[in-house]
């Protein structure tokens, strides 16, 4: 029951992006006019891809978050603090270099390809260090992203391409239009397959020898899901750029109230990915109207602070 009243409240957020911005779409307008009318037009081609858009990123990266979260065996890990995020820039930054004319669909498997590698290289240093404290994890993360950003910013000045590239890395949906974002329904088709292997990943995230005594292949499981988290990862930066934190808050905050079980706690991960997105959006859309604030700067402030927040609780209990 309480899920069916969050899922009710996500739409009722859904139904006011729709309504939220400069041009005049509202229902009174919506009724007088024809299919072929201003207002109906901009709902179609414009409010309804963008909130499709903002629903499937929120779903599709605070799974892969959660994912990211069991296999790494870490409760502040997610693709903006594991190198995953900047991977997938660095790709898109070759294919613009490289092949500028590539369909978005090629693009998206370059910077999969590399966000794969990054995350794969993340997993292999974990495993060569030692890790005193849950708080190193994301650290290295953070290092390792930090490397990959910079490199990434010095090949983009020598070439130009600084201007281009923070277009394709800051999160925003303003430009959302129809035709721009149905790839995000393959990040749809991910998240689906990821709740299917969810029990899998509950068991590696207990470790690799439990995982073993159990019968399952912990490498095979391990791939599966950094397959998943890149290709999620690829296809929003590709589409929409960064959200930083929202992987990271969402699985937290479910946790905190249901547990560690994935398959119990998913659909609310999934909601609650899908209702801080639509939220951080509207407000983005009204705070400085009719001037807009991206949601990646947007969800940064509150993603940053709702982390300073979980360190701070996590200190306090084991003081």
């Amino acid at each position: 029951m309480k899920l069916v009243l969050a899922i009710l409240a996500v739409l009722l957020l859904a139904i006011a992006s729709l309504f939220i911005g400069v041009s005049d779409v509202s229902l009174p307008t919506l009724l007088s006019s024809a299919p072929e009318d201003r207002p109906m037009q901009v709902l179609l081609i414009s409010r309804v891809p963008r909130t499709l858009a903002l629903i499937l990123s929120g779903v599709a990266m605070a799974v892969a978050g959660v994912i990211m979260q069991m296999l790494a065996r870490n409760r502040f890990v997610e693709p903006s603090t594991a190198g995953t995020v900047e991977s997938a820039s660095l790709g898109i930054l070759v294919v613009t270099i490289f092949a500028p004319g590539l369909p978005l669909i090629g693009k998206m498997l370059v910077a999969s390809l590399f966000a794969l590698a990054g995350t794969a290289l993340f997993m292999r240093i974990l495993k060569e260090i030692p890790l005193r404290s849950v708080l190193m994890v994301p650290l290295v993360g953070i290092m390792l992203g930090g490397v990959i950003s910079s490199g990434t910013a010095f090949f983009a000045y020598r070439y130009d391409l600084l201007q281009t590239l923070g277009n394709w890395t800051l999160g925003d949906f303003s430009g959302v239009l129809r035709g721009r974002y149905e790839l995000l329904w393959l990040a749809a088709g991910l998240t689906g397959i990821a709740y299917i292997a969810a029990d899998r990943f509950t068991v590696a995230g207990l470790g690799e020898d439990f995982t073993t005594n159990l019968g399952l292949d912990y490498r095979r499981v391990l791939t599966l899901g950094l397959s998943i988290v890149a290709m999620v990862t690829a296809v929003v930066v590709v589409t929409v750029g960064a959200i930083p934190f929202l992987g990271l808050i969402v699985p937290n905050l479910v946790a905190m109230a249901m547990g560690d079980n994935i398959r119990r706690s998913m659909p609310w991960i999934a909601v609650t990915g899908a209702g801080f997105v639509l939220a951080c959006d509207i407000v983005g859309r009204i705070i400085r109207f009719p001037y807009e604030i991206p949601i990646g700067t947007v969800f940064g402030v509150v993603g940053s602070a709702l982390f300073l927040y979980l360190l701070l609780r996590r200190n306090a209990r084991l003081g």
